[in-house]
Order: structure tokens, then sequence, then C-alpha cells
């Protein structure tokens, strides 16, 4: 339905005719028949529906613009802005009913957990931690205990540097500060950078462990939709307008829960609206290592030279989640701040482990255990895409992420996923619905499939029985 040509102008009135289009079409938005990011007609085309001059057409959208009700996007046209600030209300966390039913049924060797993507324990290198664990005694007996200046091993930091170099990343080793996890890495950010009730911008769907770590810190939370090749950019840009976020969080590479990679050409407008709308972004390195397609990876660090990417990276997720090791590349001119808060934090990573992980990137175990788990991921990969395709290509549509530990997929319109995990946990084959991953859990309709714990023959196995009772479903 056209409602703009229902609107009546009184050319008779003392009310400028662009006032009175700019009040009509604000009386429309507040009544939410013209959604936020509704595209407004162009100049040309309203005027001509109603009759006036594109003049006024023009002046009705400034003045729309001034009162922050709608936003300009050069070369695209005039959009219906996102809410308010006073109206974004602090988040509504993902409801955990999923995770409570898991912790009521037993995990066994027959149980097929899509749920998980953390490397099972088979693939932990656990001999080669072993000899460094050894080698670092032998070298620096008791120092090897010892609590680490600013809680960072310097030769550690001068590694970490040296490895990035082939990402494209050149940093100082200075401005490499180690962490326990990308947890410890945001609550660190988060002291540092927000005050209570300040707004930052995320992707949507995102990991619910993000939404809820800034959540705590009382930030507003802005989730911006992700496109298979990064955040919506005109969305995007008519936030930064009307919002000014602290930062923007994002995940480049397979991000979670969806597996989508930034296209290069979106990396470098996102770079140059955070330098536009002077605000930060924090990039988290989530497993751009599980890459297993022949596209090189370019991180936003890499191509940052103004200053404005957070880089964060966790290397427990791809080695063993309780090592507890991460980093931050923090900009010169907020590393003395973070410095000061992250003492009062006091949850780095041991002495000893900074310096047996040294070793472990010195020696090149770093890359070769890179290799060994990125052939097994990528086996399983390729699998799951195998028996998605035979099983269930009549219920589902996805994406190929290319990489990581997850698929993410979007069921038929007629199928519930909360049923259908449901259905599933009775038959010991857990998955993770969409609706874990946004605060408005409008991802219902989708599904998150790891592969990290599950071999071919359970992939198979899960995915047939997936198939199973979906074709139940839809005959009953």
């Amino acid at each position: 339905m056209n409602h703009f040509v229902s609107i009546q102008l009184d050319k008779k009135s003392k009310i400028p005719l662009y006032q009175q289009l700019g009040d009509a079409l604000c009386e429309l938005i507040q009544k939410g028949i013209l959604k936020p990011n509704t595209k407004l007609p162009t100049i040309r085309t309203l005027a001509s529906q109603l009759k006036i001059n594109n003049a006024t057409v023009v002046n009705a959208y400034k003045y729309l613009e001034s009162k922050g009700v709608v936003y300009a996007q050069m070369g695209s046209g005039t959009y219906v802005s996102p809410l308010p600030l006073e109206m974004i209300t602090f988040p509504v966390l993902p409801e955990k009913d999923h995770d409570l039913k898991l912790k009521q049924i037993s995990i066994s060797k027959n149980t097929i957990n899509f749920a998980n993507i953390s490397p099972p324990t088979d693939l932990f290198p656990v001999k080669d931690f072993k000899e460094m664990f050894n080698e670092v005694l032998d070298r620096d007996k008791g120092k090897a205990f010892n609590v680490q200046d600013d809680y960072c091993y310097d030769h550690l930091q001068e590694s970490i540097a040296d490895y990035l170099t082939t990402y494209g990343i050149h940093t100082s080793k200075d401005n490499i500060q180690i962490i326990s996890d990308t947890q410890h890495g945001i609550d660190i950010l988060s002291k540092t950078l927000l005050q209570f009730g300040d707004v930052i911008f995320v992707e949507k769907p995102a990991f619910y462990g993000t939404i809820a770590a800034f959540a705590n810190r009382g930030a507003r939370i802005v989730e911006i939709p992700l496109n298979f090749d990064g955040m919506d950019i005109s969305l995007l840009e008519g936030c930064l307008k009307l919002y000014q976020p602290k930062f923007i969080y994002i995940t480049p590479y397979f991000q979670n829960p969806t597996g989508y990679s930034y296209s290069l050409a979106k990396k470098k407008i996102i770079l140059n609206l955070a330098e536009k709308y002077n605000t930060y972004i924090i990039e988290e390195d989530y497993v751009s290592d599980l890459n297993y397609s022949d596209k090189p990876i370019v991180p936003l660090k890499a191509l940052d030279k103004q200053n404005r990417v957070i880089y964060i990276k966790n290397f427990s997720k791809v080695l063993v989640p309780g090592l507890r090791l991460g980093f931050l590349i923090l900009p010169e001119k907020i590393i003395e701040r973070i410095l000061s808060h992250k003492h009062s934090i006091n949850l780095s990573t041991s002495g000893l482990i900074q310096r047996a992980f040294d070793l472990y990137l010195r020696k090149g175990q770093w890359q070769k255990h890179l290799k060994k788990i990125r052939t097994i991921y990528e086996k399983r990969y390729y699998c799951l895409l195998d028996a998605l395709e035979y099983y269930l290509k009549n219920y589902i549509t996805y994406i190929p992420p290319q990489g990581g530990l997850s698929v993410w997929i979007k069921l038929a319109d007629s199928i519930s996923a909360a049923n259908l995990c449901d259905l599933l946990l009775a038959k010991n084959v857990i998955l993770s619905p969409g609706s874990l991953f946004s605060m408005m859990q409008d991802s219902s309709s989708y599904l998150r499939l790891g592969f990290a714990t599950v071999d071919e023959n359970q992939i198979e196995k899960g995915v047939k029985i997936m198939g199973d009772v979906l074709d139940t479903m839809l005959t009953n």
C-alpha cells in the first residue's frame, strides 16, 4: 500500500508546505507504518505523487533529518532512522532454556553434539606442551613461576609480534597485551572505554557471551544486521550518525554463529567510517586460522592506517581451552588507560604458560598444530556439507563459510527450530538454536551446527537423524 499518496497538504495554511509534509511523514513513522531503515521515496517521485515542487520535498527531508527522524545515505537515498537514543533499552539477553535442557541430559559417548565448538581433548597437543613445560622449568627454574611485569612475558610479546607479520599485521611488542581469553579482554576494554549507558554496536546475530559481557557493563547495544559479506553498511552509517557509539565490535572471519566473512571492500569502508565518526573498532579474530579456502586472510588490523582497530585474539579456541591465553593489540592513544585498568583485573595467564607458549611459537609448534587440526576440521566441514545436501536439501538453505567450526543454516518457514531441537534432544542429538544469538530472538528459524567434536561417522549419523525427524514433523 502506498501511504504517501494519502498525505494531505493545505496550501492555504500558514504552516509551510515542507513542514506539513515533514510532520505527516513523522506521523507515519511514529505510528509504525514506516519502519526503521525504510527507504523513503525519491525527491522526484514524492513531488510527483503529491503534485508539489521538488524543493518542498528536499526541505521536508532536511527538516526530518534535523530532528533525527531520518538519515541520508550519499548516493542511496533517505531512510527512516532507528530508535532515538533515549528509546534504546538495555539488552534483554537471550533465554537460556536450551542451555538448561542441556544440563539436564547426560552426554555420553553416543551423544552427537553439534552444539560444541571447542576442540576435543584428543586433539590437544599434550606431548608437545609437556616438552615445552619441561624445557622452561629446566631453563628458568623458579623464575618460571614469577608474576610477569604488567602480566606480560616480554619474549612472548616479541614472538606474537613476529607471528602476526604472516597476516600483514606489523606492530610493536609494547602494543601487545597478554590476556587470559576474549571475555577477559572485553572486560578490560569495557571498564576502560565504557560508561553506564554508552552505546556500542555489535553484529546481528552475535555470540551470546559477547552480548552478555557488554550488557554487564551497562552498555546500550545496537545490533547491526550481518549480510553474508559483512555488516549492512547503509544501516551502519545511519546508526553512526545517530548514536555515536564508543566502538563497533566485529568478527571479520568465520563469525560466530553465522560463519560469514567480511569482504575486503566492506572492511575498508568500515575503517573509513570509524575514522569519519571518530570511533574505535574491536576486531575479534575468532578462528581465522581455520581457513579451508585459497583466499588469504587479511585482518582489519592489517589495513588499519589510522590506529582505529583494537585487535583481540584467543589462542585457546583452536589449541586448548583451559590454557587461557590470548592477546590484545592496542592503539597507542589508549594503551596507558588500558594498562591502568588491567592491573585491577588480575586474571592474566600464568607466567609459566606464557613462557611455554613463547617456546611453542618460536619452535614452530603452533603452525605444525594448526596444519594438523586444519586438515581434520576441513574433512569434517566437507563431510557436514555433503550430509546437509543429501539429507536436508529440501528443508534448509545456507552459505558455506569456507572456514571455522560451524555452519549456520536456515530452516524452511514451516519448521520450528525450537521444536526440532527438542525432538532431537530426545534422540541424543544436540543443536544450538538461532534464538540464542540475538537479543530480539528473531533468529528462531536458524540453527548453528558445530563440527568441532564430531567425527565423520557422527556427522553422517546425526544429520540423517535430523532428516528423519524433519520428515516426521512435516508429515504429521
